[in-house]
């Protein structure tokens, strides 16, 4: 008896599924305020519907995401311009995050990270920013301001730019305090506009790390060190100027020379991170 029942259970659900699919249902006949009442017969079983037709408010399905173009090794005017920012992403949310959990870390920007995670946050940045932020603030400290450091390393121009490197050497070896300053601050006008305003940024944040020497043990000497060599660099050899440096020694002894000034100087160009006429989707 159960068996049977069960057979013209599955038979009438199937039918109803069958009659289902042939009821055909005007909208426009639909469309009022009043339900509608829809009686649909199967072997004798008489289903009793209320209908209302209501246009859903779901949008369409979102075309596919644009594959992230690639941030390493680019020239950062072009990531600012793909990103609508004076400041690349990258530079931003690794600042953010060392500021947040990385200025009493003994050894910052010092410290290597470790490069399996270093690498992995580079592939990252470069398949989905969205993505990459998550990992960046479950990263250790170190591996985050290891992709920054490389983020600047890759760069196929410096962020002070191969063409500014000799008027550099000039400015920072000019004896009177005034004119030097005078100089040294002239130049950063010379800037391009992205490069200008993530300079600024950079050294803000320096500053604060360097606050807190007595706890991380990253002097502005420290740090001048570390990024000097990144940010100022001599243009290749067969583009050099009468009057370069010499020797690498004494190249190295003005990329921090130059980073120094910057660091102690206390009245410093205001920066932005944001172009005004665009909106970023990106949280930060």
């Amino acid at each position: 008896m159960t068996a049977e029942w069960g057979i013209k259970t599955r038979n009438w659900w199937s039918s109803l599924r069958r009659k289902r699919r042939t009821e055909k249902l005007d909208p426009k006949a639909l469309q009022v305020k009043e339900w509608k009442r829809t009686v649909l017969q199967s072997n004798g079983i008489e289903v009793l519907l209320s209908l209302r037709y209501q246009a859903h408010q779901l949008q369409p399905p979102a075309p596919c995401s644009v594959i992230q173009k690639e941030v390493f090794g680019v020239l950062i005017e072009e990531v600012a311009k793909r990103e609508g920012v004076q400041v690349p992403y990258i530079v931003r949310h690794c600042v953010q995050e060392v500021d947040s959990r990385g200025l009493e870390e003994v050894g910052i920007y010092r410290v290597s990270g470790v490069a399996t995670e270093v690498q992995a946050l580079k592939i990252a940045y470069s398949a989905n920013i969205k993505e990459a932020l998550v990992k960046l603030k479950g990263a250790d400290i170190h591996a985050v301001a290891g992709i920054l450091k490389l983020y600047f390393r890759t760069l196929p121009q410096p962020l002070l730019t191969h063409d500014l490197y000799l008027a550099f050497c000039r400015g920072i070896a000019l004896t009177d305090p005034v004119a030097k300053a005078t100089e040294m601050l002239s130049l950063l006008k010379a800037l391009p506009e992205v490069n200008l305003n993530t300079f600024l940024f950079l050294v803000e944040h320096l500053k604060r790390v360097s606050s807190k020497e007595t706890i991380n043990k990253m002097t502005s000497y420290n740090l001048a060190t570390v990024f000097g060599p990144t940010l100022l660099q001599a243009p290749p050899m067969g583009n050099m100027q009468a009057g370069s440096c010499k020797d690498i020694s004494q190249e190295i002894v003005v990329q921090v020379q130059v980073l120094m000034f910057y660091l102690q100087y206390t009245d410093l160009p205001k920066y932005e991170v944001r172009k005004r006429s665009y909106s970023t989707s990106v949280e930060t």
